[in-house]
């Protein structure tokens, strides 16, 4: 195809220079934790390769230490390819090569990026590889403990409130009274449901298709090499990735990848949901809900005096809204798998990526700047409820809907508590009003 000049400090090739020629459409680049699983699968290959008798020690070697080296924080200017590039990320897998070969040239040993570094894989094997991989390890170590964190953040701060009782709002109206720490526990069950259904995907992330080349059938593949290459992975790795039952799924379709975006969208509208409760109980100070004094992180008007916002529940609803765009662009993604080959893995992989991490830093975010350090105004909370007519739901067994309805409706037209208008209305015991009316009782489920 011709000449390409290349940046004197380059370590890539003329494969990796073409893409960044004719790829100008978005300069982001690919997400770090892939390229980190790409090196592992590059490493476990040549590894392979050489138990084999295929690749001379001296080759694997060589390529071993050019992946350790490209092991620091500076590794990514390595990799300058753009996420939005060849839809099978052929430029970012011989951006790796050349890479690796380059290093390897600095050392006096001479490697080929295809014949060596590439031997036994290719493009269309090696992308989703590092897709499930990178997503998989993304996961389990950074996901699912900020999930667990954020659970314990909240269970905490319920059994410390347990006795606070306040009203419950269905259509944003008053409804029977709850108690805060169940109100608080919902939320913790949700996540909770989360985690479980993160978990229930790791078992297909962890399938991968390395090994099927450039169909799914394995042409210059040899025997042997994808039991010794993932074997060379999970150990490094510390992990237990396994190979597809299909190959020619695992280039085709990239389901589980939207499997896995679906639970992650899960997760950000849990977030969302309870963010929007947050702001809802901290709205105020004066004229709103004031159930909760979020902390004061910072000014919240650069005109109006005295003003806090609860920032950390908006950037969280924010972080949410993207990663609900990520998943449908997941979903458009996992559509283009076109006969053999999905031809927009470049976008996927980044996409599930972000998505993840905007999880498991809202997860910490609104546990440890929001609901954690969060003051409990429960005297506030306490005020509306004596005198909310919803009360009167509980006297219904005893003297009727509609008798309950006029009192109720006496109460709230007289601005009178509900237990001061029943005493005089409800032909009851006043100890049984007392403890019908009691808004804890009400909370308990009318359960003593």
């Amino acid at each position: 195809m011709g000449e390409v000049e290349l940046p004197e400090t380059a370590l890539y090739g003329p494969q990796t220079q073409r893409a960044l020629n004719n790829f100008t459409i978005s300069s982001q680049k690919m997400d770090i934790r892939f390229i980190n699983s790409l090196l592992q699968i590059k490493r476990a290959a040549a590894e392979a390769n050489q138990q084999l008798g295929l690749l001379p020690l001296k080759k694997a070697k060589a390529i071993f230490t050019a992946i350790d080296e490209l092991g620091d924080n500076e590794m990514m200017r390595h990799f300058p390819v753009p996420m939005l590039q060849t839809g099978s990320g052929t430029s970012t897998n011989m951006n790796a090569n050349e890479v690796i070969a380059r290093l390897a040239a600095l050392k006096g040993i001479e490697l080929s990026p295809n014949d060596d570094v590439n031997m036994g894989q290719s493009s269309n094997d090696v992308i989703p590889s590092a897709l499930h991989i990178s997503s998989a390890i993304q996961i389990k170590t950074e996901v699912i403990p900020a999930l667990t964190e954020l659970i314990e953040v909240i269970e905490k701060v319920a059994v410390t409130h347990r006795q606070v009782v306040k009203t419950g709002r269905t259509h944003l109206m008053d409804a029977l009274p709850i108690r805060f720490s169940d109100e608080l526990k919902a939320w913790s069950s949700q996540f909770s449901d989360n985690i479980e259904r993160l978990t229930s995907v790791l078992g297909r992330l962890k399938k991968v298709p390395l090994g099927g080349t450039a169909v799914g059938s394995g042409v210059n593949c040899a025997p042997g090499f994808i039991e010794r290459a993932l074997k060379s992975l999970n150990k490094r790795l510390s992990s237990d990735f396994g190979q597809m039952d299909s190959a020619y799924k695992g280039l085709s379709s990239i389901d589980t990848v939207l499997e896995t975006s679906g639970h992650l969208k899960t997760c950000a509208v849990t977030l969302m949901k309870i963010a929007n409760d947050l702001r809802w109980m901290n709205s105020g100070p004066h004229s709103g809900l004031a159930e909760i004094r979020l902390k004061a992180l910072q000014p919240g008007s650069s005109i109006m005096v005295d003003k806090v916002n609860p920032v950390i529940p908006e950037a969280v609803c924010m972080a949410a809204a993207r990663v609900i765009g990520n998943d449908l662009a997941i979903t458009v993604a996992a559509q283009s798998g076109n006969f053999q080959l999905n031809t927009m893995l470049p976008l996927a992989a980044n996409d599930l990526l972000s998505s993840g991490e905007l999880i498991a830093n809202g997860c910490l975010a609104l546990g440890e700047k929001g609901i954690g350090p969060m003051e409990i105004l429960a005297a506030h909370m306490a005020e509306p409820l004596a005198k909310t007519p919803v009360l009167v739901t509980s006297l219904t067994p005893h003297i009727g809907y509609m008798k309950a309805a006029a009192i109720a409706k006496k109460a709230r037209e007289e601005n009178r508590p509900i237990l001061e208008v029943a005493l005089e209305e409800a032909d009851l015991d006043p100890d049984l009003l007392t403890r019908l009316l009691d808004p804890r009782y009400l909370a308990d489920g009318g359960r003593d």
